[in-house]
């Protein structure tokens, strides 16, 4: 799932004639419409991916109106991320030992943050030697596994950096399993230590409004902690330009439509992520009701 596409949708096929249907459209969609993307869940359900709630309405609708596609639709699910705050080192050993051939793997490993939309990156800073260069492909495989899920709700930890930076191994008990186990664990134990937040995708809101509406139009951007960003005339009309948090954006424009009697125009476009404040963040519980995305 692209970040630039934070919101997405389940689509839970009848049958499997059905989803390959699916599958079919959707791709040949995205082929041609770069705000929508596609993938698999773990249970074959397609999962559309978009840029906000009007486009894939958009697509759904199109969807329903094809003969011999029988299918439900999810809740609506925001993508989140986690990113750590904080540069952190950690050392893990892995040892098994119940009879026969033992498990024995030992990693350092360095986790730091990096700049918002680089992803995930390893590099090997081990001494030759140290790791043979065949378990260096189960170490990355084990971090890479482990950062898909973070430990405040779950989401990806995005936008950090992990460097190997040194282990043992043993001639015997040391394979690629025990390895990619010792990476994880590392992974996971280092995590709460490296102070992670949870952050949320935040919109580009575009209204071009009459000047009669212009304080029902800010008053509702405002009450979805908007921050309006700007305001320029267009002949009779104004143009407001805000940042919203996607969470809030849900219904905002049937919602305004109802409010100016359907005299406004609006466009909304992914822009960056933010911090979730603490108020309504993970602390108290009160995540908004769309969360629930894991890429």
């Amino acid at each position: 799932m692209s970040i630039t596409h934070p919101l997405s949708v389940p689509l839970l096929p009848a049958d499997a004639m059905t989803a390959l249907k699916m599958r079919t459209i959707v791709n040949e969609l995205c082929a041609k419409n770069d705000c929508f993307s596609v993938s698999t869940g773990a249970d074959g359900e397609v999962i559309l991916h978009s840029v906000g709630e009007l486009e894939l309405d958009m697509v759904v609708d199109s969807l329903r109106r094809r003969d011999g596609l029988d299918f439900k639709i999810g809740s609506p699910q925001i993508r989140y991320l986690e990113r750590i705050t904080r540069t952190i080192e950690s050392d893990y050993t892995h040892k098994k030992q119940a009879g026969g051939q033992g498990e024995y793997a030992k990693v350092k490993i360095r986790l730091e943050p990096t700049e918002p939309g680089s992803g995930f990156q390893f590099e090997n800073a081990v001494h030759k030697g140290t790791i043979p260069e065949a378990f260096i492909p189960a170490v990355k495989k084990g971090l890479e596994t482990a950062s898909e899920t973070g430990v405040i709700a779950g989401f990806p930890v995005s936008d950090l950096k992990c460097t190997l930076l040194d282990g043992s191994y043993h001639d015997v008990d040391s394979s690629e399993r025990t390895f990619e186990i010792a990476a994880r664990a590392c992974f996971r134990e280092a995590l709460p230590k490296a102070c992670p937040r949870l952050f949320e995708p935040m919109m580009i809101v575009m209204v071009l409004t009459p000047q009669d509406y212009l304080g029902e139009v800010i008053g509702d951007l405002n009450s979805r902690r908007g921050q309006v960003q700007g305001m320029e005339p267009r002949g009779p009309m104004q143009e407001i330009i805000a940042m919203v948090p996607l969470s809030n954006m849900f219904g905002f424009f049937l919602t305004l439509r109802s409010k100016t009697r359907a005299a406004v125009q609006c466009m909304m476009t992914y822009s960056h992520y933010e911090q979730v404040p603490p108020a309504i963040g993970p602390s108290d519980g009160t995540f908004p009701p769309a969360i629930g995305m894991r890429a």
